[in-house]
C-alpha cells in the first residue's frame, strides 16, 4: 500500500456508499486507499431489485452490482457481514462487531435506512418480518414451503411488490392498507383504483382503510386484529409500512443529525472529515429514499473528496417514481394533486387501462402521474427540470404518445441532452456516444459502460429502443419466450401462425392472434413485417411504417440528428469515377466527414436529412445498407491476382456473393468476407459468413462475430467450386432467414441451434439443401429494387420522409 495514499473508510456497503467510490475511481482512483464495512454478507447489490428475486424471476447473484472480483481489482479493503459500532471522531477511527479497528482521513456515512416496524402486540412473534434485504427475501420463500397464507401490512410500494411474490410463491395473499388508495406517495386516487383492479386480476386481496391492532399466535403468527373488531388469519406477516434513517451511530459520535444525518450543500456532516450519502442524509431537511437523488448526490462528493475546490455542489432533486408494479408500468413526478392554481391534462382509457394527467402551473409543467404506459415519462421530466414555458405548446407536444406517430417508441424523438435514465443521470446523447465510440452492441453493454438501466430498470426499454434505432444491434434482454409484451407467442409460434393461417398483414396478424395492443409495440411490428416477407416472399408489400428509422430512411442517424450515407463498393473494389463522385459531392453538400469503414467502404458522415435524396441521386450508386437488418457487405483480400500467397480468386468470388444477395432482408445484419488464403487478411474468420481459400477449394465459416461479443465462425464446410459454395449459402441463409428470430444474430443463432443439425440440414441432407436453395431463389426474384434510387424518384415518399418539419425520430 502506497505510503501517500489518504485513507478513505465507508461504513455501508450499499448502493449509495458503493456508487461515491466508483465516481471517485474515475476522477482520481490512486488517491485514496478504501476500506468498506457492510452489514450484510454479500458484496454490492442492486436493492431494488429484490422483488424480481423474490418473484422468481432472477437469481441473488444477478442482482449483485459490483462482484468480489471489482473491490480486488480496485485494492478495496471489504469487511462483509461486520457492522461499524463505534465511531470515534477526535482520532479518526472506526471499530466494528468484529473488532476491526480502521483509521480514516476520510469518513462516508452510507448506512441506509432500517425498515419500520409497527410497535405491535405480537410484532415479536415468528413469522413476522420486513421486506428490506436478501435474507427477508429467502425467509419469504422457505416460508412458502410449509405455510400458505400471507398478509402484507402497506399498500406501498414495497407492499405490494411483496404481495407479488408470495403470490408467485403460491400463497394467498392479503394485503392491508391504512389508506383508501394504494400508492397515495407516488399515485392519485384514480391511478390508485386502477392499480387495485389490475391487481386483483392477478389474485391480490385487499383490505382497505384497515388499521392492525394486534398480531396474535403462540410461538408463530397465526392471524390479524382489526381495530374495527374483525380479523384475518396468516401464516405470515410482512410489514412494509416504510423506513427510518439509520443514524444511531452518527448519534452516538456526537455527529449532528435530525431525521437523518445533516450535511450540507457537499455532503458534509458538522464533523471534520466526516460526510454522508444516501438515505441516512439529510439535505435542506430533506432525506431522499430514491436511487436517483442517492446517485446525485454520490457524484457531488466525489467531486468534493477529489477536489475540495470544485463548485460541484448538491441543491436537491426532483422527485419522480419510474416503477413497474407487478407487471404494470407506472410513473409519477413532482406536485401531481390538484390545488389551487393548477390545471390538468388527463387522458383516461379504461378499456386500455390507460391513464395520464400532467399537472401546469404559471405554464409550467410541475408534475404527472402515469399508468398503464409511462412512455412520455423523459419528456414530462425534462420539461420539469428545465421549467419549460408550455404556454404555446399543445397536448401532442405534451403528451407525445397521443399524438399521430405514437406507435414509435419515445425516445427516438428526444433530444440529445435529454435524459434516457433518471437514476443515473445518463442522457441520450451519452448512450448514443457511449454505443458507437465503444462498439457497444447489447443493453448489458451499455449498463456496464454508462450505469443506464443498472439501477430499478425502468428505462430499459428506453435503452433497447435507442440501441436499435442507433446500431440495429440485438438487446441481449429480448431473448425470451414472448415475441413481446403484447402476446404470450413465442417467435417460433407467430412465424407458425402465420403460415398455417396464410396471415397477409400486420394488422391481421394481430387481430388474429390476440394481440393485447391493437397497433403493436416498436418491439413486435418490425419482427411481424419480417416474418411476412419472409413467409410470402412473392406477395408481401413491405410496411416501411414497420421498420426502424434507420431502416426507413436508408441511412444511419448520428447522435447529433444528421446521418451517414454508405454507397455500396461491390467486394470494396471501387474505381476513379466513384471516388470522383464521392469527392464531387462530399464538395457539393459540405458533408463534414469522409471516413473508411471496417467494412472497406467510404462512410459519408454529418448529412442533413433533407439533403439524403439529392446526395443518392448525385452519387448514383446503389445503397451499401449500412442501415439494414440485411445482406451488408463482403470485405475482400486482393487475391490471386496481386498477393503473392492468393491462392483463389477472393475479390471475383467476393463481388459474384455480393452481388448475388445484396438487397435481402435477413433477421439481423449479416456481414461477409473472402480471403483468398488461411492468412485472413478479409477476417474471414469472425464474420457471419466467412469464405477462405486453400489450394484448389473454398472453406465457409459461419456464425462468426467481430463485435465486442466476439465469436470465431465455425468451419461448416470445404467444396471444391464456387457454383456449389453460392449453393450452400444460399441455403444457409435462407435456413438462417425462416429459423432464427428476428433481431438474432446468425453468432447466437448457431449457438442455439447448433453446428451440427445445421451441417446436416444443408451439407448431408441434399433434398433439404435444394428445398432451402429453391426458396432462396423466389426471396432473391423478389427481392426490392435500389431504395435509394426509388426513394429518389418517388416524390410522395420523398415529402414524407425528408421534408416533415416534426422532430426527426432518432
Amino acid at each position: 500500500m502506497p505510503d501517500n495514499k489518504e485513507q478513505l473508510v465507508v461504513i455501508g456497503n450499499g448502493m449509495a456508499g458503493v456508487r461515491t467510490v466508483e465516481e471517485i475511481l474515475k476522477k482520481d482512483p490512486e488517491r485514496y486507499q478504501v476500506t468498506i464495512f457492510g452489514k450484510e454478507p454479500h458484496p454490492n447489490y442492486n436493492r431494488i431489485s429484490l422483488s424480481s428475486v423474490l418473484q422468481g424471476n432472477t437469481e441473488v447473484n444477478d442482482i449483485i452490482l459490483n462482484t468480489y472480483e471489482w473491490y480486488e481489482e480496485n485494492n478495496i479493503t471489504l469487511y462483509t457481514g461486520d457492522p461499524v459500532v463505534a465511531i470515534d471522531t477526535e482520532k479518526q477511527t472506526v471499530s466494528s462487531e468484529k473488532n476491526v479497528t480502521a483509521t480514516y482521513d476520510r469518513l462516508i456515512l452510507a448506512t441506509g435506512s432500517n425498515p419500520f416496524m409497527l410497535p405491535l402486540p405480537g410484532a415479536d412473534k415468528e413469522g413476522v418480518i420486513a421486506f428490506r434485504d436478501i435474507e427477508d427475501c429467502e425467509t419469504m420463500i422457505n416460508a412458502s414451503s410449509q405455510y400458505k397464507r400471507a398478509a402484507v401490512i402497506g399498500g406501498g410500494l414495497l407492499g405490494l411488490e411483496a404481495a407479488r411474490g408470495l403470490l408467485n410463491l403460491n400463497m394467498e395473499t392479503e394485503v392491508i392498507h391504512l389508506e383508501n388508495s394504494l400508492m397515495e406517495r407516488q399515485l392519485d386516487s384514480t391511478a390508485g383504483a386502477m392499480l387495485q383492479e389490475e391487481l386483483e386480476k392477478q389474485g391480490m386481496r385487499f383490505h382497505m382503510e384497515k388499521q392492525t391492532e394486534q398480531i396474535v399466535g403462540k410461538d408463530r403468527v397465526e392471524g390479524l386484529y382489526f381495530k374495527d373488531g374483525t380479523k384475518l388469519y396468516a401464516d405470515l406477516v410482512v410489514m412494509a409500512v416504510g423506513i427510518k434513517p439509520n443514524i444511531d451511530l452518527a448519534q452516538q459520535a456526537g455527529i449532528e443529525t435530525n431525521r437523518a444525518v445533516v450535511v450540507n450543500d457537499y455532503m458534509e456532516a458538522n464533523v471534520p472529515n466526516v460526510y454522508a450519502v444516501g438515505e441516512c442524509a439529510e439535505h435542506n431537511g430533506i432525506a431522499y429514499g430514491l436511487v436517483a437523488p442517492l446517485y446525485e448526490q454520490a457524484k457531488v462528493l466525489a467531486d468534493r473528496l477529489c477536489n475540495e475546490a470544485s463548485n460541484a455542489s448538491y441543491t436537491g432533486s426532483l422527485l419522480y417514481t419510474q416503477l413497474k408494479v407487478s407487471g404494470v408500468d407506472v410513473f409519477s413526478s413532482g406536485d401531481f394533486m390538484e390545488g389551487e392554481g393548477k390545471k390538468a391534462v388527463r387522458v383516461h382509457d379504461e378499456f386500455e387501462g390507460v391513464y395520464k394527467k400532467v399537472m401546469v402551473k404559471d405554464d409550467k409543467v410541475v408534475g404527472s402521474v402515469l399508468f398503464g404506459d409511462t412512455s412520455d415519462s423523459p419528456r414530462l421530466l425534462d420539461m420539469m427540470r428545465k421549467e419549460e414555458d408550455i404556454s404555446s405548446m399543445s397536448k401532442a407536444v405534451l403528451l407525445p404518445s397521443e399524438g399521430a406517430d405514437s406507435t414509435e417508441s419515445p425516445v427516438l424523438s428526444m433530444a440529445p441532452d435529454e435524459t434516457i435514465c433518471g437514476c443515473n443521470g445518463v442522457s441520450k446523447e451519452a448512450i448514443v456516444q457511449a454505443i458507437e465510440q465503444d462498439g457497444l452492441s447489447s443493453v448489458e453493454e451499455i449498463k456496464k459502460h454508462t450505469n443506464a438501466s443498472r439501477s430499478c430498470g425502468g428505462c430499459k426499454p428506453l435503452v433497447s429502443d435507442l440501441l436499435q434505432a442507433v446500431l440495429g444491434e440485438e438487446v441481449t434482454e429480448t431473448q425470451v419466450e414472448p415475441l413481446c409484451g403484447c402476446t404470450a407467442m413465442s417467435h417460433e409460434q407467430v412465424q407458425e401462425e402465420i403460415r398455417n393461417r396464410q396471415l397477409t398483414h400486420p394488422r391481421e396478424v394481430m387481430n388474429v392472434l390476440g394481440w393485447e395492443h391493437e397497433e403493436g409495440c416498436t418491439k413486435c411490428r418490425p419482427a411481424i413485417n419480417y416474418y411476412l416477407g419472409v413467409v410470402h416472399p412473392q406477395t408481401y408489400e413491405d410496411d416501411d411504417r414497420s421498420r426502424f428509422v434507420n431502416e426507413r430512411m436508408h441511412a444511419n442517424i448520428q447522435n447529433d440528428g444528421t446521418y451517414s450515407v454508405v454507397p455500396r463498393m461491390y467486394g470494396g473494389v471501387t474505381d476513379s469515377e466513384q471516388l470522383r463522385k464521392i469527392a464531387n459531392v462530399a464538395d457539393k453538400y459540405e458533408v463534414p466527414m469522409l471516413k473508411l469503414t471496417g467494412g472497406q467502404r467510404i462512410d459519408m458522415l454529418g448529412v442533413n436529412k433533407e439533403d439524403l435524396p439529392d446526395i443518392w441521386s448525385d452519387l448514383d450508386m446503389p445503397s451499401g445498407h449500412a442501415y439494414g437488418k440485411a445482406i451488408r457487405t463482403v470485405k475482400t483480400c486482393v487475391g490471386e491476382d496481386f498477393c503473392r500467397f492468393g491462392t483463389q480468386d477472393s475479390i471475383g468470388m467476393g463481388i459474384a456473393i455480393e452481388k448475388k444477395f445484396e438487397r435481402l432482408n435477413t433477421p439481423h445484419k449479416v456481414k461477409m468476407a473472402v480471403s483468398a488464403c488461411p492468412r485472413n487478411c478479409a477476417e474471414s474468420g469472425i464474420k457471419d459468413i466467412g469464405i477462405v481459400g486453400v489450394e484448389g477449394a473454398w472453406e465457409m465459416y459461419v456464425g462468426g462475430n467481430g463485435g465486442v461479443d466476439l465469436r470465431g465462425g465455425d468451419m461448416l464446410v470445404k467444396v471444391e467450386s464456387g457454383d456449389e459454395l453460392l449453393d450452400i449459402m444460399s441455403a444457409f441463409l435462407q435456413y438462417y432467414r425462416e429459423d432464427a428470430h428476428y433481431l438474432e444474430r446468425t453468432s447466437h443463432w448457431v449457438e442455439r441451434v447448433g453446428l451440427d443439425p445445421i451441417r446436416e440440414t444443408i451439407i448431408h441432407d441434399l433434398d433439404t439443401r435444394q428445398f432451402y436453395k429453391e426458396r432462396m431463389d423466389h426471396a432473391l426474384a423478389n427481392k426490392p429494387e435500389d431504395p435509394w434510387s426509388t426513394l429518389t424518384h418517388n416524390e410522395n415518399k420523398r415529402k414524407e420522409l425528408f421534408e416533415r418539419k416534426a422532430v426527426e425520430l432518432v
